[in-house]
């Protein structure tokens, strides 16, 4: 029988996933930017990477059939399927304190790193370091000059990402709190998102 879990809106959740086992991210609203992690439960030292995944693939964005890659260049998690339009990012790096200074908050933001560490640590792990994470949702539109854009999602509500473990993982989920750019909606208001265990 699948498990439902909400990811709390500016929160972070971490779940075990076994080998072959698959589970879907539904964008509840529609406009959530979700950073999402991959971790081998055996050895949290081999983690999904962007960077290695663009390599193995060569191209920006997975499609269905394709794997993310481990920084051992091993998959981890397999694109099954994605209703929505396809537009995740593979390029940013996760929201910290930094950057939100850099964006002229003052005093303390949730962000997506802590929220990284502190779901590991409910699980009584804590990650080596902060991978890139996979932004799904996330619409970061680039030109030929190689200017990027924080733009806002494409997806509409009930879009879904099915990945598939391609080892026994723990899997972070972060609703990205960012409120100072549109790329969660133009109304900057950060929501909750389901994970299901299939």
């Amino acid at each position: 029988m699948p498990v439902s879990h909400t990811v709390p809106a500016r929160e972070g959740l971490a779940l075990r996933i076994a080998a072959g086992q698959s589970f879907s991210v539904v964008n509840t609203h529609g406009t959530q930017v979700v950073d999402t992690w991959a971790f081998n439960e055996a050895d949290m030292g081999e983690f999904m990477s962007m960077e290695h995944t663009r390599a193995g693939l060569k191209r920006l964005c997975a499609r269905v059939g394709d794997a993310y890659l481990s920084n051992r260049r091993r998959p981890i998690l397999m694109l099954a399927d994605d209703t929505s339009p396809g537009r995740h990012d593979t390029l940013i790096a996760a929201c910290d304190v930094h950057r939100y200074r850099q964006l002229g908050h003052q005093g303390h933001h949730d962000n997506c790193t802590e929220n990284l560490a502190a779901a590991l640590q409910a699980l009584g792990l804590a990650p080596p370091e902060t991978p890139s994470p996979l932004n799904l949702f996330m619409n970061i539109p680039w030109e030929l000059n190689g200017d990027l854009f924080w733009n806002e999602p494409m997806s509409m509500a009930g879009d879904a990402v099915t990945l598939r473990a391609e080892m026994d993982l723990v899997a972070v989920f972060s609703c990205c709190p960012m409120d100072l750019l549109p790329i969660n909606g133009k109304d900057c208001v950060i929501r909750d998102v389901e994970i299901r265990l299939g």
